[in-house]
């Protein structure tokens, strides 16, 4: 039961990270686009924070969970005196999902936070670059996700 709650844990997480990329990138960016450029970009950086805390959410629910998840099959397997050696397709998911991870931190710790600066001193064309380098990083950690989707949906990650 708790593996199974672990697993649901893990997999609403992806969906809130994977889904609000979708949302932003596909649907709230080309929407803004008829608003002044201060208006614009005042609001993609108060919506970006707020999701960019729960992505920070997501990525310590996924690391943990999935974690948690491998240490136990290893423990299972070590108490049926079996050797466990983790499959490829696990290997594959935790090194996409940590480079995921990574590049969020350079998206929220780095670029988010060029865009603020100039979000607050008025800098329009600096802050829209910098969002425009945020877009670029998001669709690289989108494309990542669905990656990990694929494989796991087609079989390959099991």
């Amino acid at each position: 039961m708790l593996y199974a709650s672990l697993k649901t844990l893990h997999l609403l997480a992806l969906i809130v990270w994977l889904g609000g990329m979708v949302f932003v990138h596909f649907f709230l960016r080309p929407a803004l686009g008829a608003l002044e450029a201060p208006v614009r970009l005042r609001l993609m950086h108060d919506v970006l924070g707020r999701f960019f805390r729960a992505v920070l959410l997501a990525c310590v629910v996924v690391l943990g969970s999935g974690v948690w998840m491998m240490a136990r099959m290893a423990s299972e397997a070590a108490a049926l005196g079996v050797k466990f050696s983790m499959p490829l397709s696990w290997t594959l998911m935790a090194s996409l999902g940590l480079l995921m991870m990574a590049i969020f931190g350079h998206i929220r710790w780095g670029l988010y936070g060029r865009l603020g600066r100039n979000v607050q001193a008025e800098a329009w064309p600096a802050a829209a670059a910098a969002l425009a380098r945020i877009r670029l990083w998001v669709m690289v950690n989108l494309l990542l996700g669905l990656v990990i989707v694929v494989l796991t949906l087609m079989g390959v990650a099991r």
